[in-house]
């Protein structure tokens, strides 16, 4: 069982309404025991739940955001957060989530100190649960890219299934007849989505893809490819996959690459094998990151729209904030196909 706010009590000496009314900032408390509160909160790890806290809207003009520690694909998020936040008068305070404890308990922290009036998230996953919670409780939340989990409060997306779609539908329209698929963690729903658009569309062209031809980029243990010390792995993973097709004998004339630095790592593989991009096979990446421009060649890939996200988020979470009858359940923000050196010769466009 976690620590209780009676445990907290018990620490500092008090009782259980006078850790509640620190909590909540209410009514009128002694400093030393509200360091004493705090001392106890802080020895024992008490995370606040969305009930031992007042939720009621704030006025402070600030707006939390929680990211992974390191993020790679968000930064592009974060600045369009900024801006659109700046133009309405608002702030923003980061918050880091290292999927541990102590993160969260630093977020029901922030929480209980009404440090902010809404709350941006993304990739939440092990405190989906809680976030869930303090939405439920009052404080407006918006999850950024919600890789079809769906989680019950307003998010931004994107549109995963559409973009594999496109990806097909480009590399039927090069004459790609025998794809490879290099897939992304499976236990996100935009990674089905992705496959399912693609697989979806060369179906209708009646060309089923086989088991084989779909290779898995990663396994259930690795972490998101969104952070800075997963891109190399994702390279490899690239580059491995394309290894492990050849070695079983799989014929493929195009790949698809469910992100940039795995399809970074099959234009690698491929170059070692003595095969020419995109000759003899045409290479299709998923995000569209600033590295996209700078491989050789250039991957023509899906962008997803992380700057449009960030905004229509900050937008969203705004309105709910403010409690605008406009304001809307969610938000999903279109893909599109980036057409680079990776699919498309020199003159052939």
């Amino acid at each position: 069982m976690g620590v209780t706010i009676a445990d907290v009590a018990a620490r500092a000496g008090v009782s259980k309404t006078t850790v509640s009314r620190v909590l909540n900032g209410k009514g009128e408390i002694n400093e030393n025991t509200v360091l004493k509160v705090r001392k106890a909160i802080a020895e024992l790890g008490y995370v606040p739940s969305a009930g031992a806290v007042g939720l009621a809207r704030g006025t402070t003009q600030m707006i939390g955001m929680l990211v992974p520690d390191r993020a790679r694909a968000w930064p592009g998020v974060v600045r369009a957060v900024v801006e659109t936040l700046e133009t309405e008068g608002f702030g923003l305070r980061m918050l880091t989530w290292n999927r541990d404890e102590e993160s969260l308990r630093r977020l029901g922290l922030q929480v209980a100190a009404k440090s902010f009036d809404g709350l941006l998230v993304t990739e939440p996953e092990d405190a989906m649960g809680y976030i869930a919670e303090l939405h439920e409780a009052g404080l407006p939340v918006v999850l950024i890219d919600d890789r079809f989990q769906r989680p019950g409060f307003p998010y931004v997306a994107t549109t995963d299934r559409e973009g594999g779609a496109q990806a097909a539908r480009h590399l039927l329209e090069l004459g790609r007849r025998r794809p490879l698929v290099v897939t992304g963690p499976e236990r996100f729903g935009s990674t089905r989505e992705r496959l399912g658009g693609f697989v979806d569309v060369y179906a209708e062209a009646g060309i089923e893809i086989g088991r084989r031809s779909i290779v898995p980029g990663d396994s259930d243990s690795d972490t998101d490819s969104d952070t800075d010390t997963d891109t190399d792995s994702d390279f490899e993973r690239g580059r491995g996959a394309v290894g492990r097709a050849r070695a079983e004998g799989v014929e493929f004339d195009s790949v698809f690459a469910h992100s940039d630095p795995s399809a970074a790592g099959v234009l690698a593989a491929l170059h070692e094998a003595g095969l020419w991009v995109p000759q003899d096979v045409a290479v299709v990446g998923f995000d569209d990151l600033e590295t996209a421009s700078y491989t050789y060649p250039a991957l023509t890939t899906v962008r997803r729209p992380v700057r449009e996200m960030g905004e229509a988020a900050a937008r969203l979470l705004l309105d709910h904030v403010r409690g605008s009858p406009k304001a809307a359940p969610s938000c999903i923000v279109p893909t599109s196909l980036v057409v680079r050196g990776s699919t498309s010769q020199p003159g052939s466009n």
